[in-house]
């Protein structure tokens, strides 16, 4: 199956050069490019991308709110925000909107074409030390509603809880002593249970609500 990808930003390099490591791989193409928000939208709606690349800084539309246009009536494409991580303050925000992960700008080839296969299966970021870093510095545990051990069971904390700290699933089952196929029918239980979208949001929930300190 090839991935299908749309790439949205304002600088015509950048959209250049992520078109040439795209469109060489042998599982992706790219299907459009836009150079600002609203275009992105456009042309999302028409291709209909399985990933879509946006930038967070674009014209008459920036990614944040391209991104909550796209997914406010329901399940749409998968899509990445592109970041410099230290400047971009809205990186929380789109992950809160439903974007699927974030992609440093200066990534090279290999971290790209990472984020789009993972965004593609469904996986929320591609570099968890990343995930880690944005989280504790955009977020501060609070409490909203009940308290997390009254929402999830022990163990599903601690799955919870290594998720948070960016842990793949082979990671957490090493750490855990238990299956992957075990973690993932646990990770299932808690997206029902959160009404989560992806593992971006499970660990934004955890952050929020004191699961990781």
């Amino acid at each position: 199956m090839t991935i299908r990808v749309l790439i949205a930003d304002d600088q015509e390099m950048v959209r250049a050069g992520f078109r040439a490591i795209i469109d060489a791989q042998s599982d992706m193409e790219v299907v459009a490019d836009a150079a600002d928000g609203v275009e992105a939208v456009a042309q999302a709606r028409r291709h209909r991308p399985d990933v879509c690349l946006f930038d967070i800084r674009m014209p008459r539309l920036d990614g944040l709110e391209a991104t909550r246009t796209l997914l406010a009536n329901g399940p749409g494409p998968r899509i990445v925000v592109v970041t410099t991580f230290d400047t971009d303050e809205y990186v929380y925000g789109a992950l809160r909107s439903g974007a699927t992960g974030f992609l440093l700008k200066d990534s090279g080839p290999t971290l790209l074409v990472e984020a789009v296969r993972a965004a593609a299966g469904g996986e929320s970021l591609v570099s968890p030390s990343v995930t880690v870093r944005l989280l504790e510095r955009l977020t501060e545990p609070v409490v909203r509603g009940p308290r997390a051990d009254e929402v999830l069971t022990e163990r599903e904390l601690d799955v919870v809880e290594h998720v948070a700290r960016g842990r793949t699933n082979a990671e957490i089952a090493g750490a855990l002593f238990v299956s992957v196929s075990t973690v993932k029918t646990h990770l299932e239980a808690v997206r029902m249970k959160l009404g989560a979208r992806n593992r971006t949001e499970i660990a934004i929930w955890a952050w929020e609500h004191g699961v990781v300190g």
